[in-house]
């Protein structure tokens, strides 16, 4: 794949905890990612290299908008809690202590979203297990910009 890369610096943040399946309060115990994989591969997609959990990243004060993403499934009915959800993914590179890994940021569209929104400086990333990551660390994403575009306030 012949990507041509746009680097933006962000930092991992605790999420709500609910892809993961971690929020105490979360009506999935296993996690909405583990939950979805099924329906995406189905689609298509296979995402079960990767860790079952988002890793949120801001890269405030930068926001991105998803503009032409490899894959965009609608109407996912991957659970019978709420209706069906749009999911958008692009590639992405996470660069952490000199290492980079490959991984999708992972899009459901607010539109079809009923809870746990989150704000348009905060990109949901699927990659694989990252040794020693942990809240407060920097990190570089890079994204597609013909597939996501980023913008200043």
């Amino acid at each position: 794949m012949n990507t041509e890369w746009v680097s933006v610096p962000g930092v991992v943040v605790r999420g709500h905890r609910v892809a993961s399946g971690l929020a105490p309060d979360s009506p999935y115990p296993r996690g909405t990612i583990e939950l979805q994989l099924p329906f995406f591969r189905a689609l298509g997609l296979d995402l079960s290299p990767y860790f079952p959990a988002t890793l949120n990243v801001s890269i405030a004060p930068l926001t991105f908008q998803m503009r032409a993403p490899e894959y965009t499934f609608r109407h996912v009915a991957w659970t019978d809690r709420h209706p069906p959800e749009h999911f958008s993914f692009s590639r992405c590179r996470v660069g952490f202590n000199e290492r980079f890994y490959d991984g999708w940021v992972y899009y459901p569209h607010p539109e079809t979203k009923q809870r746990h929104f989150q704000n348009p400086s905060l990109l949901e990333i699927l990659a694989p297990y990252i040794p020693n990551l942990d809240y407060g660390a920097e990190v570089v994403v890079m994204v597609n910009p013909r597939e996501i575009a980023l913008a200043t306030p």
